[in-house]
């Protein structure tokens, strides 16, 4: 077989099984999110509302953050110019970290390109902290942990997901003597539910282990602060290491890890996925912290996003749409066929003008395909109308079954 084969072969299969990844050409326009364009593949544009977008509240239009960009970008220029070691360390990355550190009151936070490799980085740091160290995995846990604990080399258990007699069971099995961390998530973000975080930090108290969590689709979100959920439920410091993302609520870019000074210094000191890349660009790092800090008193656009949360999904559950509906911001919607979801996704950009991206294997197991819907404050009553409407009249286009699931 000639390598052009089998890449026609790998690509064939995907298509195939209908689940072969489109790109959509968008432009954001600037203060008119949640709107946008779409550029056609012929060239033509449409005017589209974005109804998947990640930017939960809207903050990457914030006029604070785009002014501190700004205002960074024209006292520094583009880049970075380096490794945090070698040049790349300015005095908006400091402040950065100290917002964080500040926001889930740690000690410290050490900020990363994604937070995709904020925990592939640390997972895969930390057996080399702590020799011997067992990392107890929930079985629903993001592709980037589930890399990070793969690639460290020390031994891991997978749970059951949100399965506290299996973890315990697990636990009790080891050796008491050994280095243990409970590694799971706040929200787990394609079923839309919370992690018990009290319960696993009993756990892991009761058993001498770390508590490692993936904040990511929780910080700015949940919480007093937008700490995230264990904010919420008054757990914040039962958990030793907070994973989270500037991507998200907050609007920018970037990720990072807070803890106690020491486990940072360790991470910052032995990570790979930390020593050897360039740092954030000084813009990117000046309107995180903007952001930050701006949430941090913003209780009114989290409360408008529940809302919008909530309308959204009652009005498509009466309706009869199989919403799996776990009581948080992320809406998801049941079709459980690759090729269904994307057609029922094409048929909504090109006849309602309504972008969310069709769901698909390997990101949720195959036969649970669905739309993922992300409501936020800056969607009002006319498109969420608008939506319902059109998710009304497709679905009986597309004779899909309008049983409602089980959360």
């Amino acid at each position: 077989m000639t390598y052009d084969h089998a890449l026609d072969a790998a690509l064939n299969r995907l298509h195939d099984e209908g689940r072969y990844r489109t790109f959509i050409d968008i432009e954001r326009r600037r203060g008119h999110y949640p709107h946008a364009v779409w550029t056609r593949p012929d060239g033509s544009e449409k005017e589209i509302t974005v109804w998947c977008g990640n930017d939960y509240l809207g903050m990457g239009q914030h006029p604070q953050v785009l002014a501190a960009m700004h205002e960074a970008l024209e006292a520094t220029g583009a880049g970075s110019g380096g490794t945090r070691n070698i040049s790349g360390t300015t005095v908006y990355h400091k402040r950065l970290e100290a917002e964080l550190a500040d926001l889930h009151r740690k000690e410290a936070a050490l900020i990363f390109t994604s937070a995709y490799v904020a925990n592939d980085a640390t997972l895969s740091t930390l057996p080399r902290i702590f020799p011997g160290l067992i990392i107890y995995s929930d079985a629903l846990n993001h592709a980037s942990m589930i890399e990070g604990i793969r690639r460290n080399g020390g031994a891991r258990r997978i749970f059951r997901h949100n399965d506290l007699a299996h973890l315990r069971e697990l636990l009790a099995a080891d050796d008491p003597a050994a280095p243990k961390m409970i590694a799971f998530e706040s929200i787990y973000s394609m079923d839309g539910d919370f992690g018990p975080i009290k319960a696993i930090c009993d756990l892991a108290d009761e058993f001498n282990a770390l508590t490692y969590i993936d904040e990511v689709h929780a910080v700015g979100m949940y919480g007093p602060r937008g700490a995230g959920v264990a904010e919420r439920d008054g757990q914040m410091a039962r958990i030793d290491i907070v994973n989270g993302t500037l991507a998200k609520a907050y609007g920018v870019f970037g990720g990072y890890i807070a803890a106690s000074a020491k486990m940072v210094d360790a991470v910052r000191s032995y990570a790979p996925g930390f020593i050897f890349t360039t740092s954030l660009p000084p813009a990117i790092a000046a309107g995180a912290a903007v952001s930050v800090n701006v949430l941090k008193t913003a209780q009114h656009l989290r409360d408008a996003q529940q809302t919008n949360a909530r309308i959204l999904k009652m009005r498509l559950k009466g309706l009869g749409m199989p919403i799996i509906d776990n009581g948080t911001h992320i809406v998801p919607v049941h079709v459980g066929d690759p090729i269904h979801c994307k057609m029922l996704s094409d048929m909504l950009l090109e006849t309602y003008g309504i972008y969310v991206q069709p769901i698909n294997f390997p990101t949720v197991p195959r036969g649970t395909e669905r739309l993922r819907f992300t409501p936020s404050p800056v969607h009002d009553s006319r498109q969420i109308d608008h939506l319902v409407r059109a998710m009304d009249a497709l679905w009986g286009h597309c004779a899909l079954n309008r049983a409602e699931l089980s959360a």
